[in-house]
C-alpha cells in the first residue's frame, strides 16, 4: 500500500521544513537539501531526525 496522497501533500522535512520526494520503491522520502531521508514503516513515515539516513 503506498501513502495517500492527502498526507503526502502535508508532510514536510522535520529538519529544514523544505519539500519530500516519496520513493515507494524504497519505502522512503527523501529530502534534497538536507540530503536525508526518513524510512516509511508499515505504510507511517517515520519522521525523526535521528533516525534518518544520508543519501548517497
Amino acid at each position: 500500500m503506498a501513502l495517500a496522497p492527502q498526507l503526502l501533500a502535508i508532510l514536510a522535512c522535520p529538519k529544514c521544513k523544505g519539500t519530500l520526494d516519496y520513493r515507494e520503491q524504497d519505502s522512503a522520502l527523501d529530502c534534497a537539501a538536507c540530503k536525508l531521508r526518513y524510512a516509511v514503516r508499515d505504510d507511517i513515515p517515520v519522521m525523526l531526525i535521528d533516525e534518518a539516513t544520508p543519501i548517497a
